[in-house]
């Protein structure tokens, strides 16, 4: 028997926009990270590397989604590699205060991604009615 939940993601990632595709994976990485950050606080060293490696493969899918004809995604990109690189320090070191500042990032870059996707839509609209 098949799982609506599941169903239901499935069904919205495939019919998902590439502008709200980035926005699932900035959710999902928060979300992993968030789990990874409440496994340490528990000393779960096991499930927490399990999430961080989850964390590290969203960081990578965000970097290899950049379109090098933007000038931003340069910036992303370096910005997208540090994010990587804390991950995989914060998992190494067991760190809580590293993983918490890839959060802060992570929270950062999907609030501002929303408020852009938002912009976006308010001037498509505004561009249809003129029509």
């Amino acid at each position: 028997m098949n799982n609506p939940y599941q169903t239901y993601r499935n069904n919205a990632i495939l019919t998902a926009s590439k502008e709200e595709l980035v926005l699932l994976l900035y959710n999902g990485a928060l979300k992993f990270c968030n789990q990874s950050i409440r496994a340490l606080e528990e000393k779960d060293f096991e499930a927490a590397h399990r999430l961080n490696l989850r964390v590290q493969d969203i960081i990578q899918e965000l970097q290899f989604s950049l379109d090098d004809q933007y000038e931003i995604s340069k910036s992303l990109d370096s910005l997208y590699e540090y994010i990587l690189r804390r991950t995989i320090e914060g998992n190494i070191d067991k760190d809580i205060d590293v993983m918490e500042e890839v959060r802060g990032f992570l929270i950062e870059l999907r609030d501002t991604w929303k408020e852009a996707m938002h912009v976006a839509k308010i001037k498509l609209v505004a561009t249809d009615s003129k029509k």
